[in-house]
Parts: structure tokens; sequence; C-alpha cells
């Protein structure tokens, strides 16, 4: 992937001391790199690939400390599994959704399933809804996906493609479209800068390593955003 990755904590973005660092840095950045114009547009809307409905992703975790990844799609679902990637035909089933070719079958009713192979029978595996959040971001075609609280919001990267800006808990929502980034300015850091007529927007990562105190997680890099006169501050990380 295009993006460099950094170690990385979705924070609060009212760090007066840390927000003056970054507007500092992106100060310098804005004197040495110019801007780079988009021929797109920030709308207020979602797009496909982060709202659909018809693709589910999940991340189940089983009772011997195993897990796997499934993705529905139509009829049909798709394993990642160790060593191997199938997929699945639905099938009839009493309760719940039954996918089945034969050999490997998937069974699965809410945020529970079962996976049955020649090697292994796996019961009782839970959905771990964070990750599967990112494995989803991950599976959609997203390079880099970062976080952050008080407002809660999240960043999706795809290099060359778009950047989905989502904040105030997911009322707002911002696409940029065709992004593109000057080249690095300093070691360990990538920023992404767009000016539109209406709008503007600075992305920052560091490599700098990051915890997100609400969720208990650490993540590669630190992010800050600037959407306009708005600073937000939180962490991502690389998906691919």
């Amino acid at each position: 992937m295009v993006i460099q990755t950094m170690p990385g904590i979705p924070g609060n973005h009212n760090q007066p001391a840390t927000e003056h660092l970054y507007r500092l840095v992106l100060m310098a950045l804005s004197i040495t790199i110019p801007l780079l114009s988009l021929q797109g547009c920030a709308v207020p809307s979602p797009i496909p690939t982060h709202t659909s409905q018809a693709t589910q992703t999940f991340v189940f975790e089983c009772p011997d400390s195993s897990s796997f990844v499934a993705r529905t799609e139509g009829d049909g679902v798709w394993l990642f599994l160790p060593g191997q990637t199938v997929q699945l035909p639905r099938s009839r089933s009493g309760s719940g959704s039954r996918y089945t070719d034969g050999t490997i079958t998937f069974w699965s009713k809410g945020e529970e399933a079962m996976l049955q192979t020649a090697e292994i029978s796996r019961q009782n595996c839970i959905n771990n809804r964070r990750r599967a959040i990112w494995e989803h971001a991950k599976l959609n075609g997203v390079d880099f996906r970062a976080v952050g609280n008080e407002p809660g919001w999240f960043l999706e990267i795809r290099d060359q493609e778009s950047i989905l800006f989502v904040t105030d808990y997911g009322e707002s929502e911002y696409l940029f479209e065709k992004p593109q980034r000057p080249p690095d300015s300093e070691s360990g850091q990538t920023i992404y800068r767009v000016l539109l007529p209406d709008r503007q927007l600075n992305v920052l990562l560091k490599g700098e390593t990051c915890r997100d105190s609400m969720a208990d997680e650490t993540y590669e890099t630190r992010v800050l955003v600037q959407l306009d006169e708005t600073t937000y501050m939180g962490c991502g990380r690389a998906l691919h």
C-alpha cells in the first residue's frame, strides 16, 4: 500500500498542548508543500461500500481461542479460514442461516455461529463487533482507517480513490473523491490536503504509538484531522 504506516489512540481532540503542536506541523507543511486541488466534492452522503446492507462482515471468536472471518454476500458466504478461503452457497435451515458445500458447513444466527469441517468443529462462536468493523472496511478496499472520540468519528482512506470522514457519531458524512497527497516531507508521517471552494481538509498521519483509553486498544498511528476550522485527534492503522 502507498500510505506509510506508523505506530497508533483515538483520544479527546480537546488537548491544547498536543493540538497546538500538530497545528504548528501543519502550518510548517503548508509553507513548503503546495495545496492539492481535487476534481471532486465533499458531500454529506454515504458511499455504498460503507453502508451496504446486502454485505455483512463478522469476526467470530470461538471458545478454543480461535477465530475466523465470515462475509455474507447475497445468497452465499465467504469464509476466511487459516490457510484457505472458501465460498459456500446458502441452504435450507430451520432457523438462522446455513451454508454448506457438503464438506464445510457454516451456520449463524444473530451474533452466534458454528463451523464444521472435516478437521474441526467449532461451536458457540461469538461475533466481535469491534473487530468486524475494521475487517469489513479492509474487505471493502479501505487502505487506512482511523477513529476518534468526543465527538465520535472515523476516517477511511482509499488511496487514489477517496477519503470518507464521518463525525458527530455518524450524523455528518463528507466524501472527498480522487484524493492525492504531496511527497513525504518528513520521515514517519504522511499528509493529505484537500482544498475545495467551500471545504478544506487536512489529514496528518504520524508514526506514534497511540492508545484509545475508552476502547482499551492500541494503534500504530496518531491521526490529526482538520475539517475547515475544527480539529479532531485520534488513531488508526493501515489495513493492507
